[in-house]
Formats: C-alpha cells, sequence, structure tokens
C-alpha cells in the first residue's frame, strides 16, 4: 500500500497545480459562467471517449448498472460543485470563493469517519487544521464576511460539498475500474446536466473570439483532462481523506498563476500559508502511514 500511495501523490499533486488554472479562465472568458463548466466538460468527453478506446484493455471489467449510476451520478455532484463554483466567483471574492469552495476535506473526512467508520487519527485532523489555515493565510489579504457577499458564499460552500461527493464517489468507483471509464462516464453526466442549466439561466453560451476559444480548450484539456484526469488515477492509490486535503495544493497553484498571469500579489503572508499547506499535507500523510503500520501490529497482538 505504500508503494501505490507513493505512486499516487505525484499525481495528485500535478492534477491540483493544473487545476488551479480554473479560476484564472472562468475570471478571462467571456461566456458565461455555467457556460464555462458545460465546455470544459463537452471538450473532454470526446477526447475521453477516444482515449478509452485506444487504451481498451481485454480484462478491464464493464461497469455494472449499479457501478455505472454511481459514475453518473459522480458527474451530476460535480456539474453543481461547478456550477456553484463559477457563480460565486461572480457573487463574492475569489478569496472567499477559494477558501469555502475548499473546504471539501473536512466534509470528506467527516462523511468517512462517522458515516462509514474510517477513523482517522488524531495526528491527521491537526495536519487537516493546519493545511485549511494555510488556505485561510493565503487568501487573509481579501477576505472578507459581509452581507453583501452572503450568497456567494453560501455557494462556494454548496460547491465544497458537491465536491466531496463527487471524490467519495470516484474514489468508490476507481476501486474497480479504470480512471479512463469513470472519467468518461461522470464527464458525459455533467456535460449533459450543465447544458440545460446554462440554456435555462440564459448564458451566454458561444465563444465569440479565438482567446475564448483557446481558453475553453485549456479549461477541457489542461484543467479537467490533464488536472482531474491525473487526480482520479492517483484516487486508486490514496485514501479518499489524504486525497482531498493533498487538493489543497490548488489554491496554492491559483495564487501562484494569478500572480504570474494577472499580476496579483503574493508576498509573505501567502508564502506562509503556501508553507503551512504543505506541513498539513505532510502531517496528514505521516498520520497515515503510523496508522496503516499500527494495524498489522494489533492484528499480531
Amino acid at each position: 500500500m505504500a508503494m501505490t500511495a507513493r505512486a499516487g501523490i505525484p499525481g495528485l499533486v500535478l492534477g491540483a497545480t493544473l487545476i488551479g488554472f480554473a479560476a484564472i479562465i472562468v475570471r478571462l472568458v467571456d461566456v458565461g459562467p455555467t457556460a464555462v463548466g458545460f465546455w470544459r466538460l463537452a471538450i473532454a468527453v470526446p477526447v475521453l471517449g477516444l482515449a478509452r478506446r485506444a487504451w481498451q484493455a481485454a480484462d478491464a471489467p464493464a461497469p455494472t448498472p449499479r457501478a455505472l449510476g454511481f459514475m453518473l451520478l459522480a458527474g451530476v455532484a460535480f456539474a453543481l460543485d461547478l456550477a456553484l463554483w463559477h457563480r460565486s466567483i461572480h457573487l463574492t471574492s475569489v478569496a472567499n470563493a477559494t477558501l469555502m469552495s475548499n473546504l471539501s476535506p473536512v466534509f470528506i473526512a467527516l462523511t468517512l469517519h462517522f458515516g462509514f467508520g474510517d477513523r482517522h487519527p488524531p495526528r491527521f485532523w491537526i495536519g487537516l487544521l493546519l493545511a485549511l489555515s494555510g488556505a485561510g493565510w493565503l487568501v487573509a489579504d481579501s477576505f472578507r464576511i459581509s452581507h453583501e457577499t452572503a450568497i456567494g458564499d453560501l455557494m462556494a460552500i454548496g460547491t465544497a460539498v458537491f465536491y466531496a461527493v463527487y471524490q467519495l464517489l470516484v474514489s468508490r468507483a476507481r476501486r474497480t475500474y479504470r480512471a479512463l471509464d469513470v472519467m468518461f462516464y461522470a464527464s458525459l453526466a455533467g456535460m449533459l446536466t450543465l447544458l440545460p442549466m446554462t440554456l435555462i439561466a440564459g448564458e451566454k453560451l458561444l465563444p465569440t473570439t479565438l482567446r475564448d476559444v483557446a481558453l475553453l480548450l485549456a479549461a477541457g484539456l489542461v484543467v479537467h483532462i490533464g488536472g482531474q484526469g491525473l487526480i482520479a488515477w492517483a484516487q486508486a492509490h490514496v485514501t479518499a481523506s489524504f486525497a482531498s486535503v493533498t487538493l489543497l495544493v490548488q489554491p496554492v497553484a491559483a495564487a501562484v498563476f494569478a500572480w504570474w498571469l494577472l499580476d496579483e500579489g503574493f508576498g509573505l503572508r501567502q508564502a506562509l500559508g503556501a508553507l503551512l499547506i504543505l506541513a498539513g499535507i505532510v502531517t496528514c500523510r505521516l498520520a497515515m502511514l503510523h496508522a496503516a503500520a499500527a494495524v498489522p501490529a494489533a492484528g499480531k497482538a
């Protein structure tokens, strides 16, 4: 288990880094916020479909109706996550949206701990608190709570809930099925969910410039297939709780990309926040390793 987990961690970190581009794309592209999510998945689906055909495995099991249902449900949850998050960016500050949408590790850990009996050692909770504190420091300069941002803040929290559901369902599916299969069916369901939502909201759907087309292609190919695909692959090698904490690399990447591409500030406070997130991830990792090592010892006793 330790070796497979070690293999999955680089995939998680690189995947989280790539999805750090997502917020920047949402801010720059000239289509509706829900439409960005639709195009992200619509561009990814045919590529994922072709990849599944190109890399067919003879021993890969076909999804059962129950498993397929979980994959499709994961896609619906992911669609709601994208819709709420993209809209929250326009209704609250980017700092608020970033911090609150990254509360999903809390919901995942609590769900597994109390709902499924997957107990976490005390050091894991300390690491989670460290990582979340780092995320808070990262956005502290522009984080504000007020009645003007309340709706956007609630949407960002809803984003975290739906992303937690998505991660739990994907983690379950990846115990048996390939990342390409899980990503394809989940992305297809998400795309079909977001299209009517975009049309009902009356948002601008079609890009009108080559710049917007390029940004949407980046959302589908780099952010979704590259970033989310690597995360889905890694979830067969690590626990859902540890994966969710490691994904807090995303706001660090987003802050660095915003500093690099949008000339936003990145100073000592942001650097300290990034170090706290890293310390929290390492603490969680050590806690999971210690807990895994203790299980055989307890069994021998």
